[in-house]
Parts: structure tokens; sequence; C-alpha cells
């Protein structure tokens, strides 16, 4: 299974691409793209889902992992983080992906064992865990990474589920329950 990680940005957006066979993991791609700041947003809208539909026409990857919004004081950041992630939900659903949301606190966890870890502790797993020799300077690009880690490992789990409540996920998985 090939999973597109996106730490969305509306100035940097970090991606990173994963393929999962079992418990075996390889990193594809990673990398960010920028926007000009001084770009109106539906131009730098256009800039991040073009270049996002050439990875996924590259890779064809089947998942797309993508953080949450992080709530902050600055509400026009938050305001354009949400038309960023939209947009890129979009792009996913455009090309048939499921699309996979994870808080970074989860993220961090799942990769370095912590949900408190710093960004360098991150990059630091993600380059052990994808046996990297060098994940560049762009900590954006090793959190998607991080992110699309995550998923991967989320969904080979037999845990892993697309129940929408507990009755669904009982129903699902009748072995796990305990009479």
């Amino acid at each position: 299974m090939i999973t597109l990680g996106i730490d969305p940005g509306s100035l940097v957006t970090g991606y990173g691409v994963v393929q999962s066979e079992g418990k075996r993991l390889a990193g594809l791609d990673f990398g960010v793209i920028r926007t000009d700041a001084r770009s109106p947003m539906p131009v730098r809208l256009k800039t991040i889902y073009d270049g996002l539909e050439r990875l996924i026409e590259t890779y064809e990857p089947e998942r797309l992992s993508i953080e949450t919004v992080f709530f902050g004081k600055n509400v026009q950041a938050s305001l354009k983080l949400g038309q960023v992630r939209g947009a890129v939900m979009i792009l996913a659903m455009n090309h048939g992906m499921e699309v996979a949301e994870y808080a970074p606190r989860e993220v961090k966890k799942a990769v370095s064992g912590g949900g408190g870890a710093a960004k360098e502790q991150v990059a630091f797993m993600v380059q052990k865990i994808l046996n990297l020799t060098d994940t560049g300077k762009f900590l954006d690009a090793t959190d998607a990474l991080a992110l699309a880690i995550c998923d991967a490992n989320r969904s080979a789990s037999p845990l892993a589920s697309h129940a929408k409540d507990w009755k669904s996920f009982i129903m699902e998985n009748p072995h796990l329950v305990v009479r």
C-alpha cells in the first residue's frame, strides 16, 4: 500500500510518500511545496494542488494521511490552513483515495513513543524507521513522512476498522468481544 502524508501549510506544505508491505516501510519520496507569500490565496492553493496532483499521478497512493487543524491564536492563519486542508482532501477524493486525519500528538507518539516529542526528534525517528541517510533540512517533509508512517501502521493493524461507531465495530469484529 502507498500512503501520501501531508503536513499542510499555506506557505510550506510538506509531503511524504511511504510504501508499506506488512510491517516493512519504505520512503519513496518527500519534500516541500513552497508558495509565494505575496500571491493571493487562490494562487497558492492551486500551486499546492498541482504539486500534490503530480505526486499522486506518479505514485498512485491509495491513502492520504493529513494533520488535523492546530488551533492557534492567529485566526487568519487557521483559516488559511483550513483552506489548504480542504483543497488537499478534495484532491484526494477526486483520485479515489481514502483520507485519514491525525492529531500532531498522535503522530508523534506513533513515531517516537511520546506525544510531546520535538520536531527534530520526530525527524530523527523517521530517518531511522525508513532507513534514510538524509531527510534534508525540511521538518515539514519529515512531519509528512511521520503522518504516512502513522497511517501505514494503523492501517496494517489487525484492529484497523472502517466502522463508524462501536456497534459497527463489534459487528465487524465479533471475535474481539469478551463475554
